[in-house]
Order: C-alpha cells, then sequence, then structure tokens
C-alpha cells in the first residue's frame, strides 16, 4: 500500500446523521478529529480502513467513522483486529478503546499482542477513569484519586501501560494528548505506517467523571520529548516511561 502528500478532506469520513453520544467537552472529540484528520492525509479510503473496538465511550467511535467496523465484546478489540488483519492483510486495522476496555479488561490480550507483533494500529483512549458505567477507577487511575465507587480514594498504583509496553519490547511505544492535534495526527500516521504492533496512549479528559485529570492538568503536567531523545534506546524509554511526575509525549 503506498501512501502519498495529497491529502483526502477528512469531511469523506464524517457521518452526517451519527448520533453521538458524548459529552460535550470530551476528549474523544479530539481524537476523532485527530483520527480523520490522519487518515486522509494517509489518502486512505474509507474502504482500505476497519476500525475495530470493544465497549465503553471510547469504544463508540467506530460508529461514528464512515469506514468498515467491528465493535466486539468488552476487552477483545485486539484479538478482533488481529484476526481481522490476518484474514485481509491489506486492510488498514485500527484497534481503538479505553484504558479500562484495553488494559483492564483486556490486559491479558495486550501483552500477548505486545508479543506477537501483529500489524495493528492500537489506539487507547485514556481519561483515567471509566466513563461509560459512571466513574469508577480504571486500570491507569492515580493511587488516592476519589471517584463515585472509591469513596475513600484509590488504594493501588495505577498500571503504566507505556513502561509494559516498552518492558516487552513493543515495537512501536507512543503516548500522545487529545489536546495537542498536530502531534496526535503526527502519531497516528506514524502508527499506521509502522511494519507490526503500534501503541498510542492518548491521554484525555473525561470532563463529567474525572476532576482531576482535566485539559488543563494535561498540559501542566506533560511535555514534548525533545528532537534529541533517541526512541531506539531501550532503557532510555523504560527510565522517561516509569518517571510519572511528568508523562512525556511523543515515539
Amino acid at each position: 500500500m503506498s501512501y502519498t502528500n495529497t491529502a483526502f478532506d477528512p469531511k469523506i469520513y464524517d457521518i452526517p446523521d451519527a448520533d453521538i453520544a458524548w459529552c460535550p467537552g470530551c476528549g474523544n472529540f479530539g481524537i476523532i478529529n485527530e483520527l480523520k484528520t490522519a487518515l486522509a492525509q494517509l489518502q486512505l479510503d474509507p474502504t482500505q480502513v476497519v476500525l475495530v473496538s470493544g465497549i465503553g465511550q471510547a469504544a463508540k467511535m467506530p460508529q461514528y467513522v464512515r469506514a468498515n467496523m467491528f465493535n466486539g465484546l468488552h476487552g477483545r478489540s485486539l484479538p478482533a483486529a488481529v484476526a481481522i488483519k490476518m484474514v485481509n492483510p491489506n486492510l488498514i486495522v485500527i484497534a481503538e478503546s479505553g484504558d479500562g476496555c484495553t488494559y483492564g479488561e483486556g490486559g491479558n490480550h495486550f501483552i500477548h499482542t505486545i508479543r506477537k507483533n501483529p500489524d495493528i494500529t492500537n489506539i487507547v483512549h485514556d481519561n483515567q477513569i471509566y466513563g461509560l458505567t459512571k466513574g469508577q477507577a480504571s486500570p491507569t487511575t492515580a493511587r488516592g484519586q476519589v471517584t463515585t465507587l472509591q469513596f475513600d480514594g484509590v488504594i493501588v498504583d495505577p498500571f503504566n501501560p507505556i513502561a509494559v509496553a516498552v518492558a516487552l519490547d513493543a515495537s512501536f511505544v507512543a503516548r500522545s494528548f487529545s489536546g495537542n492535534f498536530q502531534l496526535t495526527v503526527e502519531l497516528i500516521k506514524m502508527a499506521i505506517k509502522h511494519k507490526g504492533y503500534a501503541l498510542i496512549d492518548i491521554l484525555q479528559p473525561c470532563v463529567t467523571f474525572n476532576k482531576v485529570n482535566t485539559y488543563q492538568w494535561y498540559r501542566e503536567n506533560t511535555y514534548l520529548l525533545p528532537d534529541s531523545y533517541d526512541p531506539t534506546d531501550r532503557q532510555a524509554a523504560f527510565k522517561i516511561a516509569t518517571d510519572t511526575s511528568k508523562l512525556a509525549l511523543g515515539v
């Protein structure tokens, strides 16, 4: 499959009558626009793309994008995506779901998909909360954070997907923020072009149920990796991944 610099109009992926069930201000709106823009810049016809998801607010996104789609069980987007790619290797297969679906119910698939390194892209909408089921802690919710279910605060440390992916020697690991449009578009394009499993953990606010990790919080607690950073240095990558005092954005 070839890619050119001539872009399609992102509107070719629009579904005009889609009944979008996200709250105003949800970070998912940023991600869906970033995905459409990336697909357009890669000149990918909607018939070439398959979006695969599980269950959750993030997992509704394939219903709002004009492309092929498969909506499966909670936590099971990755095995379905791998199967689709095996049956038709010419398709661009993108698995996308939230942090709960991917790292919680789907945690076993996450680990073993990294090991198998199939040629798929995995976009994770990481809002650090379960939004569809009204705000209980997800695997990435910070220790001590009070939620609608954890009244006294979360009592365990959060799952660190970037560190796990680097430790397992994933072939492409990236993190972005839904509020950084240009960075997210470029990372999605890089992930799609990458031959092998490509993880993009996209930090995003849940404006209704997560009052801690807001747009402002992410702007103050993330930073761009410098141009001098070498993404092939696994030890350096792991050190950055485990430093959660500020969250690095990039590959």
